[in-house]
């Protein structure tokens, strides 16, 4: 069965912002979508991401055997910050959609849901 990333993307100027009460409401809508998923046998992973402010990006200019540039903070600075991600394993796109729009990131944000690549089913080269 297909595996899609349900990418959950936020506001960056909200990111970490918010009342306890309004962080424990959020939380609790996410752990009830990763029950449901979970159960249901869709859910096959996922994890909330700290925020991008510890975050560090790796860069070699030259391409392999190059020196390695560390830098704090994310590869771009944007509107929308990566928040987590589940990994789905439904029959299809349709699948992925109709759990994906239970997400609560796509209450609050945006949820993008993109195909894994199955190696195994890879033709050889």
């Amino acid at each position: 069965m297909p595996k899609y990333a349900a990418l959950i993307y936020g506001a960056a100027e909200t990111q970490g912002q918010g009342t306890p009460e309004e962080t424990e409401q959020v939380m609790n809508e996410y752990n009830e979508f990763s029950q449901a998923s979970a159960e249901a046998g869709v859910m096959v992973g996922g994890e909330a991401l700290h925020d991008t402010n510890t975050a560090t990006t790796v860069h070699i200019p030259g391409g392999k055997g190059g020196e390695p540039v560390f830098t704090d903070g994310p590869f771009a600075e944007t509107k929308e910050v990566l928040g987590g991600f589940y990994l789905l394993e439904v029959a299809d796109l349709d699948e992925a959609l109709k759990w994906a729009q239970q997400i609560p990131g796509a209450w609050y944000g945006r949820v993008e849901v993109r195909p894994v690549v199955e190696w195994e089913d890879q033709p050889e080269s």
